[in-house]
């Protein structure tokens, strides 16, 4: 589809998002947008370690792990957007 377009079509779709949106504005808007994926990657990594770390062995004392919090940063330094997290019981399935 993208291939289709001609480079004064490609110009004036971007026009239009300067003009809807404004040029300030569009920084921000792609910062925010790096910051979700990077949570997004993050958050997609640490699952699969759990799952790796879960397959082998079994949690000796459940309330030790539901007591257990861990903190998702954006990235490296960013303490504005960090939050503790708490992590649902996961029973292994039979």
């Amino acid at each position: 589809m993208i291939g289709n377009l001609k480079p004064l079509e490609i110009v004036l779709i971007i026009a239009v998002i300067f003009l809807l949106f404004g040029a300030k504005k569009l920084p921000d808007m792609a910062r925010s947008l790096g910051k979700s994926a990077r949570i997004l990657k993050s958050e997609a990594k640490a699952m699969k370690k759990d799952d790796e770390g879960q397959a082998g062995t079994a949690p000796a004392d459940e309330n030790a792990q539901q007591s257990a919090q861990r903190t998702i940063q954006a990235s490296p330094g960013d303490v504005t957007s960090s939050r503790p997290v708490t992590e649902p019981n996961r029973t292994p399935q039979s």
